[in-house]
């Protein structure tokens, strides 16, 4: 994806997730997501902080000091936002469409991450549906195959994926090498992400190793 299609999808996503939010009963927001200890209200939160200045990191650290890991910091500052009405939330979201703005020390593409997968760790356990598009899922899992051993790849709750080989039955889309691991290219991108709750869509002899750890 060049970055104009980047930022469209990121758009996209954006548009769809807080079209969603927007159709939730209150009960769904109290729900829990698929990040352990967030809700629904939490995820919608987190989303909101896509656009995050050096002034606004600051301020955060001035708000809780003594924060000691980047998880800490992601995570109150979701609750945080969590606490604004319900609809300042939606409108946050979509307020965020057209603009190319990302957090400082992250690349559109980590952003494209962050949009795609909290979409469905909110969509998931309410039994909703929030389309992506297999191409932009492809984008986004090959980014967070890249960023492997790295910063990144510490928000993510670790699953024993190496030695195996991904493929994506819905688009062409294979890394890794091992076992096969086959299913749809979202759900593949979820457990990169440490979702293991998309196993069951997953198929082959890697599944099954997964299966047993």
């Amino acid at each position: 994806m060049n970055d104009d299609e980047l930022w469209a999808a990121i758009d996209a996503q954006r548009l769809r997730t807080a079209d969603l939010l927007a159709t939730l009963a209150p009960a769904d927001w109290s729900h829990r997501s698929l990040c352990d200890g967030w809700t629904v209200r939490d995820v919608a939160g987190h989303l909101t902080l896509q656009q995050m200045t050096i002034g606004d990191v600051l301020r955060l650290a001035l708000k809780h000091p003594g924060a000691h890991s980047l998880n800490w910091m992601i995570r109150t500052s979701a609750r945080d936002q969590a606490a604004l009405p319900t609809e300042q939330l939606i409108e946050e979201i979509r307020g965020m469409v057209g603009s190319r703005r990302h957090n400082l020390g992250v690349t559109p593409r980590e952003t494209l991450i962050d949009i795609v997968v909290h979409g469905q760790d909110l969509a998931i356990p309410i039994g909703r549906t929030l389309a992506v598009p297999p191409e932009v899922a492809a984008t986004a899992a090959a980014r967070v195959w890249e960023c492997r051993g790295t910063r990144l790849s510490k928000v993510f709750k670790p699953v024993p994926y190496d030695g195996l080989r991904l493929v994506a039955d819905d688009i062409d889309w294979t890394v890794g090498d091992g076992p096969e691991l086959r299913g749809p290219v979202l759900s593949l991108l979820l457990l990169l992400t440490g979702r293991r709750v998309v196993l069951p869509q997953l198929d082959g002899p890697g599944a099954e190793a997964l299966q047993r750890v």
